[in-house]
């Protein structure tokens, strides 16, 4: 927000946890740091609009903020007001569509987001809740850390290394990242699934095997971590933490369920939009 104010967003349900692990680094590691931290979780109201209208719904109600992508690009925060309240606009999307996150006085939520609902009327807008946002936040890609991850899996593991910054000489994680077993191959690595036939919808935590035919107990090298039925796809989609899995796109996998065995094709976990032309509009 300014040269020395910073703004750290989390998932609510995990700001207690970030801040504590922030503070512990503060105190017991660099305590030399001329840095404070204050939770400001409750202060805030969040209201998430998201679609291609977005931008058209709100600029009515929004001074001091010029929306344009160009002006105000994905990822970039911006302050003004809307709706007459003093505002921090998130350009952000959990959703793949162009997103903005409206971030306002605790005090003045309510009031907000009744002026947005009003001004949505004329564009067919709705409310969408978390089922509606797990569907698609899958169909972009966008994984839910401690669902498409565990405490074993890497930023390499969730092809997000390009987040890495291999140039610093060090950072929190670093020695870990270079750990013989972390660089192994066969890493269990997340891909997209595709089912054989595009209604069947495969049960989250269900295992993953090579050759469906082999004896019982079978060798298992992965399992499902996300699956949904996309009507934006017509089809289901599924993302999975599989061995070597980087190495197996366009590849049979099966997915042994009782009464059935699934057939699935490996694909790149990014069903929808993968050039990023709606989140970037």
């Amino acid at each position: 927000m300014a040269p020395d104010r910073f703004h750290l967003t989390t998932t609510t349900g995990g700001a207690a946890r970030v801040l504590n692990m922030m503070e512990d680094y503060l105190q017991t590691e660099w305590p030399d740091l001329d840095v404070w931290l204050t939770s400001t979780t409750e202060q805030w109201a969040v209201i998430a609009l998201q679609g291609p209208k977005a931008r058209d719904v709100i600029a009515p109600l929004v001074e001091g903020i010029d929306l344009s992508s160009e002006a105000f690009p994905h990822m970039a925060v911006r302050e003004g007001t809307i709706c007459g309240v003093p505002t921090r606009l998130f350009r952000v999307s959990f959703t793949g569509e162009l997103g903005f996150e409206i971030n306002v006085p605790a005090a003045y939520g309510k009031h907000v987001w009744e002026q947005v609902w009003a001004a949505g009327q004329a564009h067919g807008i709705t409310p969408y809740g978390t089922e509606t946002m797990h569907v698609l936040r899958a169909e972009k890609g966008f994984i839910i850390v401690g669902q498409d991850t565990d405490g074993t899996v890497t930023p390499y593991d969730a092809g997000l290394d390009w987040a890495v910054g291999k140039k610093k000489p060090d950072f929190v994680g670093k020695r870990s990242l270079a750990r013989p077993d972390i660089v192994a191959s066969g890493r269990k690595q997340l891909v997209g699934l595709f089912t054989d036939d595009l209604g069947e919808v495969l049960v989250e935590g269900a295992q993953i095997v090579a050759d469906p035919g082999q004896p019982v107990p079978m060798t298992m090298i992965g399992h499902v971590t996300s699956s949904y039925w996309s009507a934006t796809l017509g089809r289901s989609i599924a993302m999975a933490l599989v061995q070597g899995g980087f190495d197996l796109m366009g590849q049979r996998l099966h997915v042994p369920m009782p009464g059935a065995t699934i057939g699935v094709t490996v694909v790149k976990p990014m069903f929808y939009d993968p050039e990023g032309s709606r989140l970037n509009g």
